[in-house]
């Protein structure tokens, strides 16, 4: 711990927490929830069965294809699952370049590895830490095959860059929404904006039913080979023992479905109590010299707000380093995270060749060399996470956020 703060008043050094009850609860059921279980169990119907995978699941993706304005969804067992399963359905062959940024989670690079590709990291734009459009472009090769933007956060990335790129390259688009399910780009909701798009369901979502994902397309093809990829080769339309394609036993549970089904009538009305609360804190944070609230795009018509991140700067609070600000802050009460590292820094890549065929077809990459300068500040020195049940809460919990980093800029400066 930095010895630059010595205020006694700290909690960290004694005092009165700014914030004393819990932070708000997640997930949130209730008897629905409940309900949506006890049917699924007496049903009998529990999972795919001799080819019928039962009203539940049909049902869910049904609902969820609505919610995201796709044409089609495939339920699949993680949103890890589902990024493997869109980026095989796309026709990625071993030794194929997968473009990625470097400030995500290690599921957008390893579901490249687990099917052959190798994945080329780029930088994020220093403002919004979503795909940086230029250094995605600079990175194409002629083994490039696809992109895949992540909208971090919930944070729709540059769908109309990334598109274009991908148009004027003959790539294909495969958006990591795992953390941005209901978020809109100019009206429309994301996901199928590109060839494919894959969410998560997994216990921290703003969506979930504890571990699930799934695959939203609106290209017929494309969805046929996502639901055969995720069931074990059948098609849709074909026999229980005929398998034209090497498939995965991907299959959500109906159980997991109810859930979904459940959460996803409290969806909207949680998306906009995020959207308020998020409102209202970037207007406090705004006043606060060194925290500046990442950009959201004006093209942004919903933020899912599964993060709200923010940017620290050491300078305004008297040298105090990122990792000190958040031991403070946590013991004020205020529960946040440091975010992300740098995804190539991670000991999976030291050695990719051990997964992959991909690096004795592809380009080889010697990851311990590569270095995104954004990414490597957002990771050191500035991004802060607040976690979406935050944002659940009230006026009064987003008012002791920004009263927690007040508190800690004082005691720095004194």
């Amino acid at each position: 711990m930095s010895d630059l703060l010595t205020n006694s008043q700290l909690a960290i050094n004694g005092g009165l927490k700014v914030r004393t009850e819990p932070q708000p609860k997640w997930p949130i059921w209730d008897e629905t929830d409940a309900a949506g279980l006890d049917e699924a169990l007496r049903s009998g119907w529990w999972g795919v069965v001799g080819g019928n995978p039962g009203e539940k699941i049909v049902e869910f993706e049904r609902a969820f294809a609505q919610f995201q304005q796709a044409k089609h969804a495939v339920s699949i067992t993680s949103g890890t699952a589902a990024l493997e399963i869109a980026l095989r359905a796309c026709g990625l062959e071993a030794g194929d370049e997968v473009i990625a940024p470097a400030y995500t989670f290690i599921a957008t690079a390893s579901a490249c590895l687990m099917v052959n590709a190798v994945p080329v990291f780029v930088d994020v734009e220093p403002d919004t830490y979503n795909i940086d459009p230029a250094a995605a472009e600079a990175a194409i090769t002629p083994r490039t095959r696809a992109i895949v933007p992540v909208h971090v956060g919930g944070c729709p990335a540059d769908l109309d860059a990334v598109t274009a790129l991908a148009r004027k390259h003959g790539l294909k688009v495969v958006e990591d929404a795992a953390q941005a399910h209901g978020a809109e780009w100019k009206g429309r909701r994301v996901g199928a904006i590109g060839d494919a798009g894959c969410f998560s369901f997994q216990s921290s979502k703003n969506l979930n039913c504890g571990e699930g994902g799934a695959c939203v397309t609106d290209d017929d093809t494309l969805f046929v080979r996502c639901w055969s990829l995720h069931n074990v080769g059948r098609l849709p339309e074909g026999a229980w023992y005929e398998h034209p394609l090497l498939g995965w036993n991907y299959r959500m549970t109906a159980f997991q479905a109810a859930v979904l089904l459940s959460q996803l009538g409290r969806a909207d009305e949680q998306a906009r109590r995020r959207t308020e609360n998020a409102g209202y804190l970037t207007r406090r944070l705004d006043e606060i010299e060194g925290i500046a609230p990442n950009r959201v795009d004006d093209r942004v018509t919903r933020h899912a707000y599964h993060l709200y991140i923010f940017r620290y700067d050491s300078a305004a609070f008297n040298g105090l380093p990122k990792s000190d600000f958040l031991k403070v802050l946590n013991a004020e009460g205020i529960g946040c995270g440091a975010g992300y590292t740098p995804l190539y820094r991670n000991a999976a890549f030291e050695k990719p060749d051990v997964y992959s065929a991909a690096f004795a077809l592809g380009r080889k990459i010697d990851y311990s060399k590569v270095c995104c300068p954004v990414t490597e500040r957002a990771a050191a020195e500035e991004a802060v996470w607040l976690y979406q049940a935050w944002l659940l809460g009230t006026t009064e919990d987003m008012d002791q956020v920004a009263d927690a980093i007040l508190k800690v800029q004082q005691a720095a400066r004194e």
